[in-house]
This record gives structure tokens, C-alpha cells and sequence, in this order.
């Protein structure tokens, strides 16, 4: 009998003994914060041993203090099976060819209750199995890269994604999807974005704020969206695929250079940043933002530049930053810095020191600004005139994240300051515009009255 309370002990499984309420039961807990409906979880080993935890019907886990609970009452029981099987994609005359590339991520996972975490588990395989729609849209190929969460993605993943999504347009794919998992997504477009150039497909990156057993999860949508753009838009470049709106009313595809994660919960979390979305895309449509797009070629040529200097890292000015900060970075052997700087891109003057002998050591440094929207104007105040005669060179309105990896990339390929110098502020796919359009910064503040009465009339 004990296994029907697995993972339970102490107090919390007297309760469940007492009222003969097992694990995976469908159960109605009775409490003095009022009744509570949903299917006893085994407990989490990081748990303590005096809540016993259930999953609503609405999806969310839910703890309840044991010493609360005043009776339970077992309405069902059926133990759940998380896992998906893995089907063989059916092939259909006519629809496009995609090769779904899985990395890990939250669309590519389920929940584990030994720990109550969400942990890298489906295959792209069992994504099919999940998302049948997928079938009507184009032919599917799998292939399982990687099975990590995106804060575990660094440049030996870029580079091996790199050269493997090259072979698969070598060999005429029409179209590239690419799971991740949202945290450090817009880093990987990012690198993506600068390791293949002249792309004849789209390559297009997707994930999901929610995991998969959620019923407010997003990732099926998702797919299906990023699905149809990669087998029917005509808009070559690395993007990423994520909801547009916080309903599930269509999704925006982000050019991979200027887009970044904004909220840590929402579906609606990516925005682009300096400039508009490219498309809106539906389930059988992909509607044009941008016209200045690269667009779709038949040819299978693509450009692969793999390269990562690892040595390179991202500054977040701060007031009353230490020069002990760059002083480490350079003794440590890096060989390149981005600095996120206030304003039009300064730092205090107990760093300027600091940044002398970095750049004495070779180390080259590039400001950028952590407004984020804006480009870099060094040359307004003596804070950046001086900064940029410490060898500090402007970095024009690159995001921070987007200059940490092209520096990166950049220093990957050469150590020469001149040539480094011509990667890092030569346009490519994007990353640095010539200006930033007005609706490209709009930001609706809620509670304003004007603001109040468009959601009232316009978006309820």
C-alpha cells in the first residue's frame, strides 16, 4: 500500500492515510480556506513533509498545508502517464519539406514529479504525437540535437546548430524549425543570425512560455506557426516565432538580431526591439510587417560561419561600479568586453582607469546602451568623448546581447583590432539600422486614461 502514497512522509502522509486518498487520485480536499478539486501529486523530494500537493483542473499545482485540511474525498482514479509516443510523421504529396531541430525547452518538455520541475523530455518525435496539426501543414523531419534548457545553450551549441542546419539546406530542406527553450532564445538567434548569412530558407526558432500539460500552454500554437513559416513564407532570415498578442490570436515573427525576451511569464513575452516584427502569422497565413526582408531562393547555398571566441563578456554598468570588474575580466584572459552603458553609453570615472589597462592588454571593448532602444552617441558629452579615447568604440543601437555575441563571432574569426572593428559595426541581418521607427518604441503604459479607454473600445 505505501506506494499509493509515494514520495510522501511524516505528517503529510498520516493525512492521506487517514482518509485513504491516494496519489493520482482525483480528489476533493476539503480545507478551512475552502474546498479545493484536483489529482494528488507524488510529492516533490525537495518538498518538505507537511503539504501535499495537487493539480487543479485548470492546470496549476497547488500546496496545501496539511494542517488545514479537514477531510478528503477520492472522486476518481487514474494514474497519469506523461510521456507521449513518439508516431512516424506521415508524408503528403504537395506539402513542403521542414527538419524540426530540437534543442530542449519548454516546448520540448514535461513535467518531473520526483522534483516538481520542468525537465527537457519530449522528443521532436513525440511532438508529433502531441501536435497532429503539424501534418496538415507541411512533412516532417525530426532530429534531436540536444535535450538542454536554454541557460545550459552556449557557443559549442551555436557552432554544432550552425553546421547542422547548413548540411540540412545543402541537402534542399525548404524550411527549418528549431525548438528552445524561451530564456536565452534571442541569444541563439542571435548567433544563428551571424553564423549563417545568405540563408535560401527560413530558419525559425520557437518555444513556449508553458509547458506542454498546462491547458494555458502555448506551445502547440507555436509550432503549428512556426511550422507554416518555415514550409510557406518567403522570408529567409533566422526568427523567432513566438505569440504576438498575450491571447492566442495570431504570432509575430521577430528578426534573430533584434529581438528580446521582455516579460519572464507572459506568452506574449518576445518583442522586437528598435524596429517592427517582420510578419504576423497565423495557422495558414503569414501577413508582411516589413517588405525589407531577405526572401526565399531555390538554390541550396548558404554561407556557415561558425566561429566563437569564448574569452568575451557582457558588462552591466552600474553607479558605483568598482574598476576591480574589467581589471578581472582582463587579467583573466578575455578579449573582449561589451559594456551596457547608462544613458548614451557611460560609465563612471573610477572605471576609466580600469578600461586604460584592459585595452593596454589588448582587450577590445564595445559600448552599448542599456536603454536598450536608442543608439550609442559617445560623442555628445566629455564622458563618451573621453571613453572613446581609452579605445572604447561606439557600438551604434546593437542590442547588449546581440553585441556580447557578435563580438563573440567576431573574435572568433580574427584578433585584429581594424578587422574586428569592421565586423562588429558592418550591418548584418539587421543589427544595426540606419534609424529606429516611432512605433518601433511605443510602449502603452497601463492605467493612463487614454490607454484605459483603447483597451475598453478596441481590445477587450
Amino acid at each position: 500500500m505505501l506506494d499509493l502514497f509515494k514520495g510522501y512522509k511524516g505528517r503529510a502522509l498520516e493525512v492521506l492515510k487517514h482518509f485513504q486518498a491516494r496519489v493520482w487520485g482525483d480528489t476533493t480536499v476539503q480545507t478551512t480556506r475552502g474546498d479545493f478539486q484536483g489529482i494528488i501529486l507524488p510529492r516533490s523530494e525537495n518538498d518538505d513533509d507537511r503539504h501535499i500537493v495537487i493539480k487543479l483542473v485548470t492546470g496549476y499545482n497547488v500546496g496545501i498545508d496539511v494542517d488545514t485540511v479537514l477531510g478528503m474525498r477520492e472522486t476518481g482514479y487514474k494514474e497519469a502517464h506523461y510521456k507521449i509516443p513518439e508516431k512516424e510523421f506521415p508524408f503528403t504529396p504537395g506539402l513542403p519539406k521542414v527538419k524540426l531541430l530540437g534543442t530542449g525547452g519548454t516546448i520540448a518538455s514535461r513535467l518531473d514529479y520526483r522534483t516538481g520541475a520542468v525537465i527537457p523530455a519530449f522528443s521532436p518525435g513525440e511532438l508529433y504525437g502531441a501536435v497532429p496539426e503539424l501534418a496538415e501543414i507541411c512533412n516532417l523531419e525530426t532530429e534531436k540535437l540536444f535535450a538542454v534548457f536554454s541557460e545550459n545553450m552556449g557557443p559549442e551549441q551555436y557552432k554544432k546548430l550552425a553546421v547542422s542546419i547548413g548540411k540540412e539546406i545543402h541537402k534542399g530542406i525548404e524550411g527549418i524549425v528549431i525548438g528552445h527553450g524561451t530564456d536565452t532564445m534571442h541569444h541563439t538567434a542571435a548567433a544563428l543570425s551571424f553564423m549563417l548569412q545568405d540563408l535560401p530558407v527560413p530558419v525559425v526558432m520557437v518555444g513556449s512560455q508553458r509547458s506542454s500539460d498546462r491547458p494555458s500552454s502555448d506551445a502547440a500554437l507555436n509550432l503549428m506557426h512556426a511550422a507554416f513559416t518555415a514550409g510557406h513564407s518567403d522570408i529567409a532570415e533566422v526568427m523567432v516565432c513566438m505569440f504576438g498578442p498575450t491571447s492566442d490570436e495570431y504570432g509575430l515573427l521577430h528578426r534573430g538580431t533584434r529581438v528580446r525576451k521582455m516579460h519572464s511569464s507572459y506568452r506574449s513575452t518576445f518583442r522586437t526591439i528598435g524596429d517592427v516584427p517582420i510578419a504576423r502569422v497565423t495557422r495558414d497565413s503569414v501577413l508582411p510587417i516589413k517588405t525589407d526582408y531577405n526572401k526565399r531562393r531555390r538554390d541550396n547555398k548558404v554561407k556557415v560561419l561558425p566561429f566563437f571566441e569564448e574569452r568575451v563578456a557582457l558588462v552591466y554598468y552600474y553607479p558605483n561600479m568598482h574598476p576591480d570588474i574589467i581589471d578581472s575580466l582582463a587579467e583573466n584572459g578575455y578579449k573582449g568586453i561589451v559594456i551596457a552603458g547608462t544613458g548614451l553609453g557611460h560609465v563612471n570615472k573610477p572605471v576609466y582607469p580600469a578600461i586604460q589597462r584592459a585595452v593596454a592588454k589588448g582587450v577590445q571593448i564595445f559600448m552599448t546602451v542599456q536603454t536598450l532602444w536608442g543608439f550609442v552617441h559617445m560623442f555628445v558629452y566629455d564622458t563618451g568623448r573621453d571613453l572613446m579615447s581609452m579605445g572604447i568604440v561606439p557600438g551604434e543601437n546593437l542590442l547588449p546581447e546581440v553585441a556580447y555575441i557578435k563580438l563573440g563571432w567576431a573574435l572568433g574569426q580574427t584578433a585584429d583590432p581594424d578587422q574586428v572593428r569592421e565586423l562588429m559595426l558592418t550591418p548584418i541581418a539587421g543589427d544595426i539600422t540606419a534609424g529606429e521607427p516611432y512605433n518601433g518604441y511605443l510602449i502603452f503604459q497601463g492605467g493612463i486614461p487614454e490607454m484605459e479607454e483603447f483597451i475598453r473600445t478596441y481590445h477587450k
